[in-house]
């Protein structure tokens, strides 16, 4: 299965990156391709699943924290190593939070779009849409603000009732 990614800022409401990724990836994978995509240094990061509010629920950080450490009641956080896409997320618009600055709670929201199966012959994990520049790394203020299509992308996937599961879908 193949998991394509709409993801989004509030820092640049014209921001926009749809990606594929392989489900078998680990979020691990996910940042490193993230960071490569964006054009980033290596940082910490962490990812959190996501409910339908974006309110955060569990936690997947870059390193393994112990245990005892849990967040909001979810359990200790997981490391992003051992956390793969299909264990994560089961449904069409699943989400996470993937906090690219932790000190300044920096952010990207990811949402599953869809699922499919590979495409012959493509490599994943691969970019397939972009739009505006992505917010600079470590000044949240030199990032363009103009415009504003972050309503209109959330929006189109707010309204979604059930739980289509993947399997459902094929």
């Amino acid at each position: 299965m193949v998991y394509r990614f709409r993801m989004l800022t509030d820092e640049n409401d014209n921001f926009v990156r749809d990606f594929e990724v392989d489900a078998n990836s680990t979020l691990l994978d996910l940042h490193e391709f993230i960071i490569k995509m964006l054009d980033y240094d290596p940082c910490m990061a962490s990812f959190y699943k996501a409910d339908e509010r974006w309110e955060r629920q569990k936690e997947y950080t870059f390193m393994d924290m112990g245990v005892g450490m849990g967040d909001a009641g979810f359990g200790a956080p997981e490391p992003m190593a051992e956390a793969y896409l299909y264990d994560v997320l089961q449904y069409l618009h699943d989400r996470l939070i993937y906090i690219f600055d932790p000190f300044a709670e920096r952010a990207y929201y990811l949402e599953v779009v869809e699922a499919k199966e590979p495409q012959e012959g493509m490599t994943y994990p691969r970019l397939q849409f972009a739009h505006s520049p992505a917010p600079d790394q470590y000044d949240p203020e030199a990032s363009e603000q103009s415009g504003s299509i972050f309503e209109e992308m959330m929006g189109e996937y707010g309204d979604f009732e059930g739980d289509d599961g993947y399997d459902d879908e094929y």
